[in-house]
């Protein structure tokens, strides 16, 4: 399938040099690091979650797990992940479970975790189950300044 449509228009749309990194299909985001050969921490995952005031995205390292106490107490709202149903409504260029960590793509308010603004190269699901997106550190950093910043997650 390659990346998703809307993630290329909106990278286009911005100027953003990058990099698609084919591998093999894998399922989860740590697969995806593995099969890559990446760095978990460099690995941009995003959960989607849905509260009172509907859908967002939190973006964190594939190394790390949200804190829901956590989360919930800097975002003053009672949030959960929501089901796959409610995912695929919103992603409808991208395969299921292969939700890109670019939330403004689609509309939807972000809140990224302080962990990955260090890392000089970042990756993320591209919205299929076998590629990549590679972009610079400071060029994801610009991607996401406006969302909300918080430290949220924990490594296992």
């Amino acid at each position: 399938m390659g990346i998703a449509i809307t993630v290329a228009q909106y990278l286009a749309e911005r100027g953003v040099e990058y990099d698609v990194v084919e591998h093999p299909h894998a399922v989860t985001a740590s697969e995806s690091a593995k099969t890559s050969h990446i760095s978990l921490n460099r690995l941009a995952k995003a959960v989607v979650l849905k509260g009172d005031e509907g859908f967002m995205l939190a973006v964190l390292p594939a190394s790390s797990h949200i804190q829901f106490g956590q989360l919930r107490k800097q975002l003053g709202a009672e949030v959960d992940m929501a089901n796959e149903e409610q995912i695929e409504t919103l992603f409808l260029d991208c395969e299921p479970g292969a939700v890109p960590a670019l939330g403004a793509a689609y509309g939807l308010k972000v809140i990224v975790d302080d962990s990955l603004a260090n890392e000089p190269e970042i990756y993320l699901e591209g919205g299929d189950h076998a590629s990549l997106v590679h972009i610079s550190g400071s060029t994801f950093q610009k991607l996401l300044a406006d969302p909300r910043h918080a430290r949220f997650t924990e490594s296992p």
